[in-house]
């Protein structure tokens, strides 16, 4: 018993450093466009991101949780042995994580998660006890790793169409605007930013709020999967933390390397960022929001200057985004692989 709590604690400890690295790295998704279009100064900029990205999980449910507590099943497991595979899984994403950002580039921490967690899980029992979710599709269902993949993969392209559309109808309503809008359009940005790190807080904090509550079935402290008030206050405390320290070697990719941002587009990336995202959440579909802010920023440039946007960065974004997955769970799969060595 006593092994099992040091296990527990441990994996409660690394979950919440994911939740650290998850903020520290989307910082730069809703920093960003604030500070490129000069709305905000850096310093407040992070602490308007930083209280509304506490506020979000405090005050969204718990819906991404339940999706991201429910795509593996450890159940057949000895307890210690389910815990060690879940903390493999997670740290395997923070070391991804601290990889990305160390190479400056945005990556996507859910991808990371998913990917880790699969790779872990996969070495250790096998892929039969991760929950596809194939079966359901027919039946019209989404669940499991089917409805993660789905969220991540339809998030970015509705962050690029929708904000292509809204900026197109911006720039036609402003057509006649005098120059002077942009300082409105600046402090339209508040609110906009506002509700993208408040959508950002639903969803991401809820990533680490379903896993240790996973970890908490698994050990056996709690009999069914339901998310703690504490577990809660505690990753929304470690994101928001996180989103105030960390992010600003990406900043400039973000809200620079991809196309030069002005008060509009800082204004329509973050009502875009913010609807997709906030959107998922209700449906409680985990979405990247790394991929949501790019491809939105995209969308938003190549909608007003096609040769403009800056492919090259964007191509390298991507180029990031698809060897996250496999990245990820291999580096999941090997430290798994070594603790298990060490166990046995």
């Amino acid at each position: 018993m006593t092994t099992l709590l040091i296990l527990l604690v441990v994996g409660i400890a690394v979950v919440l450093l994911f939740d650290f690295t998850n903020g520290f790295n989307d910082a730069a998704n809703m920093v960003a466009t604030l500070v490129a279009s000069r709305a905000m100064t850096p310093l407040q900029a992070v602490i308007l991101v930083g209280f509304f990205t506490f506020a979000g999980p405090i005050m969204a449910g718990t819906a991404v949780a339940d999706t991201i507590g429910g795509f593996v099943d450890l159940g057949g497991l000895p307890q210690s042995l389910g815990v060690v595979v879940v903390v493999c899984g997670v740290l395997g994403a923070v070391v991804w994580n601290v990889i990305i950002w160390w190479w400056a580039m945005p990556s996507s921490s859910t991808h990371a998660l998913v990917g880790s967690l699969v790779g872990a899980v996969w070495v250790s029992t096998g892929a039969q006890t991760v929950n596809w979710g194939m079966s359901a599709l027919p039946h019209g269902q989404m669940i499991g790793v089917a409805k993660v993949l789905s969220s991540l993969l339809l998030s970015p392209l509705a962050g690029f169409i929708i904000g292509s559309l809204l900026h197109r109808l911006m720039r036609f309503l402003l057509r006649a605007a005098h120059p002077s809008v942009n300082r409105r359009l600046r402090q339209g940005q508040w609110l906009t930013a506002s509700a993208l790190a408040f959508s950002h807080g639903a969803n991401d904090a809820q990533k680490g709020m379903g896993i240790i509550t996973l970890l908490l079935v698994l050990a056996g402290i709690l009999p069914t999967f339901r998310v703690p008030i504490w577990v809660i206050a505690l990753s929304a405390s470690c994101m928001t933390l996180g989103t105030v320290l960390g992010g600003w070697r990406i900043v400039r990719t973000v809200g620079f390397g991809i196309y030069k941002l002005r008060p509009i587009h800082g204004l329509d990336a973050q009502l875009t960022s913010a609807a997709v995202v906030f959107g998922a959440s209700l449906f409680g579909g985990p979405v990247s929001t790394t991929h949501v802010v790019n491809s939105s920023i995209m969308g938003i440039g190549a909608s007003e200057h096609m040769r403009q946007v800056h492919w090259l960065k964007a191509r390298e974004i991507v180029l990031t985004w698809v060897i996250t997955l496999p990245g990820a769970a291999l580096v999941g799969a090997s430290l798994c692989r070594l603790a298990l060595m060490v166990v046995h």
